[in-house]
């Protein structure tokens, strides 16, 4: 299995769903939008992730907490079903798994990893800035809720993913979902939504508990 697909939760921090409503072109709303999403660090949230894979007839579910340290320092601490934390920080990733040794490589071997970075760091940071150079993004509004589609803009990348959607409503996102060129789907349930992770989703379920919360 690649990094990428590994890290597949960096996207972690970020996405689910259907369309809120079509996208809209105006840049100044979507950078209003990630700006309002700045949080101060470290910035921690629940987290409950379901991958859905070809290859597997039941979805891969895991729970615990992602974190933003600030810079460029990012912690994925799984509690359930195994305990493992995976860390971005100094340009290196960190993998520490019960009962082995930790697993550490440069971030400079994963090129895929530093746009995700970007990604997650831009938006608890703020800075729409950031995502554009990382993403071709399009905004959708339906009063207070809304949906960022972000597009990877680097070739290596969107080989790999289609796209990451951001759902959310008022300043607060609440569901991350990363589409695959392969056809599997990812989506993580964020803070309150987290507890409502059932031990064997069906996707179209989880798709209707993140849009029906909003």
């Amino acid at each position: 299995m690649t990094s990428g697909k590994k890290w597949v939760l960096l996207t972690s921090l970020l996405l689910p769903l259907a369309c809120l409503a079509a996208p809209t072109p105006e840049p100044a709303d979507a950078k209003a939008l990630v700006a309002s999403l700045k949080r101060p660090a470290p910035a921690r949230t629940p987290f409950a992730e379901a991958r859905f894979m070809k290859v597997l007839d039941k979805p891969l579910v895991v729970s615990g907490e992602l974190a933003w340290l600030g810079g460029d320092k990012l912690e994925r601490r799984v509690d359930k079903p195994a305990k493992e934390v995976s860390t971005i920080a100094d340009g290196e990733v960190t993998q520490e798994r019960e009962g082995r040794k930790p697993r550490t490589f440069s971030l400079k071997r994963a090129p895929q990893l530093r746009i995700l970075l970007d990604s997650f760091v831009a938006l608890l940071g703020g800075d729409a800035s950031r995502l554009d150079d990382a993403f071709d993004v399009q905004l959708g509004r339906d009063a207070d809720r809304w949906a960022l589609t972000l597009a990877p803009r680097d070739p290596s990348l969107a080989k790999q993913i289609v796209s990451i959607q951001v759902y959310g409503s008022g300043n607060q996102p609440r569901c991350m979902r990363m589409n695959e060129k392969d056809g599997d789907t990812t989506i993580d349930m964020l803070g309150d939504l987290a507890g409502h992770m059932v031990a064997e989703p069906e996707l179209a379920d989880v798709i209707a508990q993140c849009g029906g919360a909003m």
